[in-house]
């Protein structure tokens, strides 16, 4: 099937109120004109270097998310350039986005990462470690947290959704929490083979890639 047929069918499935991120890592920028030709307009990337050229090359009204994880040296390439960060994991990174968003007086919209199945190789935030991140969010001046962000252990497809209701708990409780700078507005949860059960457990964001643009680049880690 075609881009186009592929985002036909998943607005069938995903319903109005789920956001569709296309996960275009990898992907030529013919294949991001194409889902944008049949109504795509977020974008998630999950390199720095690949989102400002892919930004500089496609149309303005698209709103462009960082889903990898990110470098603290690689921060500065964003400002003016992403919608969203999925990916703040720590206070070292919080701070480094405070202070290169703040000299050119820019508002971070950001994502807290949350590593749910507390694996050694992902980054993200461990649960007992978020009120200390909060803290720290609250001080600052340039950086806004509009939710969270999970990656769901690979091999532990079984338990996906213990991992989305851990999550889902998380949202809900800091969602009635009075913040200056945190709002929980995006649960960013789910992708191409786990959407579905994502969205069941209150998911309002899924990251596609394989179920738009097919197998292609498959080994560099689509999701």
């Amino acid at each position: 099937m075609s881009i186009k047929e592929n985002i036909e069918n998943l607005n069938l499935k995903i319903p109005e109120n789920v956001k569709l991120l296309a996960v275009s890592k990898t992907k030529p920028i013919e294949d991001l004109k194409e889902a944008y030709e049949a109504g795509i307009r977020d974008f998630g990337e999950n390199k720095v270097q690949e989102l400002v050229y892919k930004e500089e090359n496609l149309p303005k009204d698209i709103k462009w998310h960082l889903i990898g994880k990110l470098q603290t040296n690689k921060v500065k390439y964003l400002v003016d350039k992403v919608y969203l960060i999925h990916s703040l994991s720590s206070i070292k990174l919080l701070k480094e986005i405070e202070k290169v968003f703040g000299k050119k007086e820019k508002i971070a919209n950001v994502l807290m990462q949350i590593n749910i199945g507390r694996e050694e190789s992902k980054s993200g935030v461990l649960k007992e470690d978020l009120l200390a991140l909060i803290e720290e969010v609250e001080k600052c001046n340039y950086v806004r947290v509009k939710g969270i962000m999970v990656i769901i252990p690979k091999g532990d497809e079984k338990n996906n959704r213990k991992y989305f209701k851990e999550t889902k708990e998380i949202f809900d409780y800091l969602k009635v929490k009075e913040y200056k700078n945190i709002k929980m507005e995006v649960l960013s949860m789910g992708m191409t083979h786990d959407f579905n059960e994502a969205i069941e457990e209150g998911s309002n964001l899924v990251r596609i890639g394989q179920g738009i643009f097919g197998e292609r680049n498959y080994n560099t880690g689509g999701e």
